[in-house]
């Protein structure tokens, strides 16, 4: 984990510090005196603009790759900021499934794992920034996948204090001015429907300082509200817990016991039946021995087996005994939350030619 302590002043970086000690020191100072620190996790799949927001916010010079559709985030980063007016704020950029180099798996434990410490720590998330790319004409099976994940993995409880950002909006042509707005009305009648019914709403990110603050600063102001003369934070300051949060800690489950983790296995099954019927198809091609193409299809053969060997290795480390079912059914504290269904199936966007 990358951690970074930085204090604005008029929202300019004044001696920026890349020093996860520093980090830890003020960390442990701010919990002992009970500042008003609003921690925001940044989420959303890989690409998205995460990286480029919280540059934005720290005013931190872009990342090479953080423009491109390419995961720079591998790990959980922190970011303090410190405002000259006494607020103190905790970003938080997490890495995005479908992810260039690290498994679904993987990612999921890694925000997971984060999640869980911070919540044993009594540390709670005052909002969750889920970022979209506005230029996407399609809603493609990895952005739907994403969306179920994040869906499970916040639960019901937690969607109030969620910002669906969209952003790339500064990459518009003045003509596609409408079809981007369209674009946004069919993600909150459909795609997002379940997220803004029970709380979230969207933003709209015009890549600039002022504009990724004014989304933070309408967040947080719905979230918190003043320190009381003893210098306590009131009940609406503290921070709302998410569905994994209460599965992994309150009902004691393990990663792949929970709404998140159940769901990525099944996707692991959906993979792997793929995977079958791709390689019996090559097998069928590779017997016809038509020399022309053999060698091409041989590639792809072995391709396809290695990924479905890995699909098979995560799939044995996600299985859930029956004792251990048994185990989760009597015990466990109750969870207040429910998960949300985002499971909707791929598919285009407005994409109509401008003029």
């Amino acid at each position: 984990m990358v951690g970074a302590v930085l204090t604005l002043l008029d929202g300019r970086p004044i001696f920026p510090r890349q020093n996860v000690r520093m980090y830890r020191i003020y960390w442990a100072a701010s919990h002992c005196l009970r500042l008003e620190l609003a921690v925001i996790a940044i989420m959303g799949p890989t690409g998205s603009g995460k990286s480029n927001f919280i540059n934005k916010l720290t005013g931190c010079e872009e990342e090479s790759g953080a423009d491109k559709l390419e995961s720079c985030t591998q790990d959980i980063r922190e970011f303090i900021v410190n405002i000259a007016s006494g607020k103190h704020y905790l970003f938080v950029d997490t890495p995005g499934f479908d992810d260039t180099y690290r498994s679904d798996r993987d990612v999921l434990r890694t925000i997971a794992t984060w999640l869980e410490k911070k919540y044993r720590g009594e540390v709670k998330l005052t909002g969750i920034i889920y970022t979209h790319r506005i230029s996407d004409n399609r809603m493609s099976g990895s952005l739907c996948k994403n969306l179920d994940l994040f869906g499970r993995l916040c639960g019901d409880k937690a969607a109030q204090c969620v910002r669906l950002v969209t952003t790339m909006w500064d990459n518009q042509r003045p003509e596609n001015t409408e079809l981007y707005q369209s674009r946004v009305l069919q993600l909150k009648e459909d795609f997002w429907k379940p997220l803004i019914s029970v709380g979230a709403r969207h933003e709209r990110f015009a890549n600039t300082q002022e504009s990724a603050w004014k989304i933070v600063n309408g967040l947080v102001q719905t979230r918190t509200s003043s320190a009381d003369a003893t210098g306590k934070l009131d009940e609406a300051s503290v921070g709302q817990t998410l569905l994994i949060q209460e599965e992994m800690v309150n009902a004691r489950k393990k990663l792949h016991e929970t709404s998140a983790g159940k769901a990525l296995y099944l996707r692991f099954q959906g993979a792997l039946q793929e995977h079958q019927e791709t390689l019996k198809q090559l097998t069928d091609a590779l017997a016809e021995r038509d020399l022309s193409v053999v060698e091409q299809l041989q590639v792809e053969y072995d391709r396809t087996k290695t990924e479905m060997q890995k699909v098979i290795e995560d799939m044995e480390r996600m299985k859930i005994t029956l004792g251990r079912r048994i185990a989760l059914f009597f015990g466990g504290k109750k969870i207040h939350s429910c998960a949300i269904d985002m499971n909707h199936t791929p598919a285009e966007l407005d994409n109509r030619r401008a003029g």
